[in-house]
């Protein structure tokens, strides 16, 4: 018929639906980062996991090869320098690095769901771009260069005002 390709979930969901542990931790980072479901919490994970995973691999390799891995995760925020720390990451640590997360401790948006409606609307520029998608990961260079668009209200006010 066609090269139609299924996309693959980024998420494996837990293996006991009803542990109540569980859920009460997911509900709990699910408020402190204003999560729409529990999905991106569980994208989340996998994100990591496959971090580690990466990492293990790359025990028996060279320090150049290691390295270069460092490198790439500490460009994107991460603060490693061994393996070691790679294998201690956590889901919290990938979530504190989302555009979402950072509009709200920018104190850009009062919560981390108008946060996201901010974004969702696309109010929030990244480096002079807008962009709509709230798990945008946040590198180093752009941790200064987030800012909310300027209302067209607010401008029409100001251009009255000066004539």
């Amino acid at each position: 018929m066609g090269d139609i390709k299924r996309r693959r979930r980024m998420y494996a969901k837990p293996r006991k639906a009803f542990d109540a542990e569980r859920i009460k931790e997911e509900n709990l980072i699910m408020e402190k980062y204003g999560l729409k479901n529990k999905r991106e919490i569980w994208k989340a994970d996998s994100y990591v996991s496959n971090l580690r995973k990466r990492a293990k691999a790359l025990i028996p390799k060279s320090d150049k090869e290691k390295e270069k891995f460092f490198e790439k995760l500490r460009k994107s925020g991460f603060n490693v320098s061994g393996i070691a720390e790679v294998l201690a990451m956590t889901k919290e640590d990938l979530l504190e690095r989302r555009l979402q997360t950072f509009v709200f401790k920018k104190g850009l948006a009062n919560s981390p769901k108008q946060a996201r409606q901010l974004i969702v609307h696309k109010y929030v520029l990244v480096d002079g771009n807008a962009v709509n998608t709230h798990s945008f990961i946040i590198t180093k260079e752009l941790e200064d260069k987030i800012s909310l668009k300027e209302r067209k209200i607010k401008q029409e006010k100001e251009e009255v005002a000066n004539e």
